[in-house]
């Protein structure tokens, strides 16, 4: 029924693409995988394109003068400048981009908990922080879909990940048409979406789509997307996904029966005490809105923002949050 723009992503070449991790090996990874028929990768790998081969001596950020370099401890050799130019050439020169997935904890692509050392020597980590080649993605590139492969285990990251991924890229492709028919339904289809992410912003959509100002197309284009850029920032949250169930099932008010409007209300407090996905109420909500042919509602992406064989409520188990 709905149709999906296909993402550009940037993904690290070792999860899945080729045996280039430092000790020679190539992850399997489930979500690159899942993901690979709805999505055009770019696969890279930092280290790789700096020269250094495979296998290779492992490479670790050092803490020296209150700056955080890259080095290879057995060489002694110092990789910074090649790193920060490789990454800012390689990212400049991406013209179109929706996302990215990066290797947790490397030295280059890791996001988040990437030990920081105190010296090239063994010794404790001082901290942890932000790979080097990520780094320069996060300060370029933060209003895209950005993860690491191992938080996307969990259901509620992946979850966000992929609604931004597909909507940022269906986005695109509208802006692609230069056409204010083409984004005013992009915005009706993406109206309860974008209200569980951020109401306010849902409503300086609104007025960016009515352009009472008369601006030109390139300027509420761009308007738009900076405010898109804002909404989606963070994650919806579990009192605004009710909000929008609540809005939507009034809608069947007078044809739905006592028992049903019940039913549905249990199944509310049920995913509001976290025994039961967000799925589980929308699903029959959705079949009301067939049931009664309500041509609105089915059109709304709230109902699957992102491919069907995409959808898979299994968890890593860690900070789970239907």
């Amino acid at each position: 029924m709905w149709h999906y723009a296909k993402p550009i992503v940037v993904v690290s070449e070792c999860l899945g693409f080729s045996p280039c991790r430092y000790n020679g090996d190539q992850l399997n990874d489930e979500v690159v995988h899942k993901l690979a028929p709805f999505v055009q990768f770019i696969p890279i790998c930092p280290e790789m394109r700096i020269g250094l081969g495979t296998p290779r001596e492992t490479i670790r950020l050092v803490k020296e003068d209150e700056h955080v370099r890259l080095v290879q401890p057995s060489t002694e050799m110092d990789i910074t400048e090649q790193m920060n130019e490789f990454s800012v050439s390689f990212l400049k020169q991406l013209l179109e981009v929706d996302g990215f997935i990066l290797k947790s904890r490397s030295p280059s692509c890791g996001i988040k908990d990437v030990k920081i050392y105190s010296s090239k020597k063994k010794g404790p980590a001082l901290g942890k922080g932000t790979g080097m080649f990520a780094e320069h993605v996060l300060r370029m590139f933060a209003h895209k879909a950005v993860e690491e492969e191992g938080r996307l285990t969990n259901f509620v990251i992946r979850e966000h990940f992929l609604t931004k991924l597909f909507t940022l890229a269906l986005f695109r492709e509208v802006k692609q048409t230069n056409s204010h028919h083409r984004l005013v339904e992009f915005h009706a289809e993406h109206k309860y979406l974008f209200m569980a992410y951020h109401q306010q912003k849902l409503k300086q959509l609104g007025n960016i789509v009515a352009n009472r100002v008369r601006l030109p197309i390139e300027e509420v284009f761009l308007r738009y997307e900076q405010t898109l850029y804002e909404l989606s920032a963070r994650r919806s949250r579990r009192n605004s996904n009710i909000n929008v169930c609540q809005h939507m099932i009034g809608y069947f008010k007078h044809e739905l029966s006592g028992e049903e409007k019940r039913y549905v209300h249990e199944l509310l407090e049920k995913y509001r005490a976290g025994k039961l996905p967000l799925s589980s109420v929308t699903a029959v909500i959705r079949s009301w809105a067939i049931r009664y042919q309500n041509e609105y509602l089915l059109k709304q992406r709230y109902f699957q923002p992102y491919p069907e064989p995409l959808l898979d409520v299994t968890d890593s188990g860690k900070g789970r949050d239907y």
